[in-house]
C-alpha cells in the first residue's frame, strides 16, 4: 500500500500496542469501515482470502492447508480469515510453535460460528473492534479537547467556534465509512443502503450457511432504525413491526435476527451500567439500540438532510446515536467503556465512560446550547441522589456534549460544556 495516503486512525497505537504483546492481532469490525487498509499500514505482506483472482484460489488454498497460507514476512495480514475459520487455529498453533509477537494480523467483517474454531486463542490473539471513523479522524472535529484528560477533570477553556446545524446533519448522513468522506452529502448516502444490501444479501448467508427469510430481515432493521438511541425491547420491535409495516414475525425470529446483525457488526449496543453490586438504587438492564454507524438509520428511514431539518425529534436521536459512536471510540483508546444509564426511578444518562480504575464519568448529550442548562440539573440531580446512597459510587465527572455550542468550559456548578466537534480521545 501507498503509506503516504494512509488516514491515520486512532486504533493505530492500540495495534502497535498488542503487536507487541501477543503472537496475533484480529482486527474486527463493520465491512468498509477501514479494517483492512488500517492493518495492511501495519503488516509487511499479505493474503486476502476473499480475493476472487484465479476462481478464489487464495481461498482454497486456505481450505485445503491453512498452515500455508501463515508464510510471509511478519506481521503477515491475512484479511477476511472468517471465510475459512480453521485459519483461526492454524495461527493459534504457530503462534504457539514460535512464541514470537507480532506475527499475524488477521481481518473480520462477521464473528463465524465456534464449530470448527478449536481453541479460543486467549493469551494468543488479541481482538480489537474497529468502527466507522469518529469526527476527528474524519477532521470534522478540531480535536481542542481530549476525552481522556476531560475524564481526569482536565479542560482548558477555549472558544471552538459555530457550528452550523446544516453542516451537523450532513455528517449524520454521511456516516464515519472512509470511502464517503470526500464525496459530497448526496453521493456519500448511496454507500450505507449498498452496505445493507450486500450483507443481506450475501453475508447472512455466508456466515453459517442457513437461507433466512432476507425481506423479514429488511423489516427488523427498518424497525431498529425508528428505535435508533432507545431501549425498546424485542417484543416492542416485533409489535412496531406489526404496526408500521403491517407484517409478522416472532420474538423468537426476532432476537435470532439480532444476533445475527450483531456477529455482522450491523449494530453496535451500548450496554447498560450499574452503580455498584451493592447499592440499593435498582438499574435497568437494557441495551441501548444503536446501529455501527447513525448513517444507516438514515439510509434506512430514507432521510436526507432537508427531512431531518423538518424533524428535530428524529435529528435529536441520531445526533445522539453519532456522539455515543465517537465517545465509544475515544474512550476505549485510553482503556475506557461505554454505558448507558437508567434506573427504576426514570433517572437516565444518555452516556457513561467507565475508567479502567472504577471510576466513571456522566455524559448528557443535546443537540442546542439552549438544552445545556436543563440537561446540567439533570446531571447534577442525579450525581446528588447516588451520592446519598452509602454504598453508591457517583460520576466523578459531568458534561453536557453539544452540537450547536462555540466553547468548551466548565460552569460554575462543575458541570462541563463541550461540543462535539472540539472533541479527540
Amino acid at each position: 500500500m501507498n503509506r503516504q495516503n494512509y488516514m491515520p486512525r486512532i486504533i493505530d497505537a492500540k495495534i502497535d500496542e498488542y503487536l507487541k504483546i501477543f503472537g496475533a492481532v484480529c482486527v474486527e469490525g463493520p465491512k468498509w469501515c477501514g479494517k483492512t487498509w488500517t492493518s495492511s499500514y501495519h503488516s509487511s505482506s499479505a493474503i486476502f482470502i476473499g480475493d476472487p483472482a484465479g476462481n478464489f484460489q487464495n481461498r482454497q488454498l486456505a481450505e485445503l492447508s491453512p498452515g500455508l497460507i501463515l508464510e510471509g514476512d511478519i506481521p503477515r495480514l491475512i484479511d477476511e480469515w472468517q471465510e475459512v475459520p480453521p485459519i483461526w487455529d492454524a495461527v493459534r498453533y504457530r503462534v504457539d510453535q514460535t512464541a514470537q509477537k507480532g506475527q499475524f494480523i488477521l481481518t473480520g467483517s462477521a464473528t463465524p460460528n465456534h464449530k470448527g474454531i478449536l481453541h479460543s486463542g486467549a493469551g494468543r490473539i488479541a481482538k480489537l473492534r474497529m468502527r466507522p471513523m469518529s469526527l476527528f479522524e474524519s477532521g470534522d472535529s478540531s480535536g481542542k479537547v481530549s476525552l481522556e484528560k476531560l475524564c481526569r477533570g482536565e479542560l482548558t477553556p477555549v472558544m471552538t467556534g459555530e457550528v452550523d446545524l446544516r453542516k451537523l446533519i450532513q455528517m449524520i448522513v454521511r456516516g464515519g465509512w472512509p470511502g464517503s468522506i470526500a464525496l459530497s452529502v448526496e453521493q456519500a448516502a448511496l454507500l450505507p443502503m449498498e452496505y445493507l444490501n450486500a450483507v443481506i444479501d450475501d453475508d447472512v448467508y455466508r456466515i453459517d450457511g442457513i437461507r433466512r427469510n432476507t425481506t423479514k430481515m429488511r423489516l427488523l432493521l427498518r424497525s431498529l432504525a425508528r428505535n435508533e438511541s432507545t431501549t425498546v425491547t424485542n417484543k416492542t420491535l416485533k409489535n412496531d413491526i406489526k404496526e408500521v409495516d403491517d407484517e409478522d414475525i416472532d420474538v423468537e425470529t426476532v432476537k435470532e435476527y439480532l444476533d445475527i446483525f450483531e456477529r455482522l457488526f450491523i449494530t453496535d449496543n451500548q450496554p447498560p451500567f450499574s452503580i455498584g453490586v451493592r447499592s440499593s438504587v435498582r438499574v435497568k438492564q437494557a441495551v441501548k439500540r444503536h446501529f455501527s454507524d447513525p448513517s444507516l438509520a438514515c439510509s434506512l428511514l430514507k432521510i436526507t438532510p432537508d427531512g431531518l431539518i423538518r424533524d428535530l425529534e428524529t435529528l435529536g436521536f441520531l445526533f445522539e446515536a453519532l456522539c455515543e459512536r465517537d465517545l465509544r471510540i475515544y474512550a476505549e483508546a485510553f482503556g475506557g467503556a461505554l454505558y448507558h444509564y437508567q434506573d427504576y426511578q426514570n433517572r437516565e444518562i444518555d452516556a457513561v465512560v467507565e475508567l479502567s480504575d472504577g471510576q466513571w464519568c456522566a455524559f448528557e448529550i443535546k443537540l442546542g446550547a439552549n438544552q445545556i442548562e436543563d440537561a446540567a440539573q439533570n446531571l447534577l440531580k442525579i450525581q446528588k441522589e447516588i451520592a446519598k446512597d452509602p454504598k453508591g459510587k457517583p460520576p466523578v465527572i459531568l458534561c453536557v456534549l453539544c452540537g450547536m455550542a462555540n466553547a468548551a468550559y466548565r460552569r460554575p456548578d462543575g458541570v462541563f460544556v463541550v461540543p462535539v466537534t472540539a472533541l479527540k480521545n
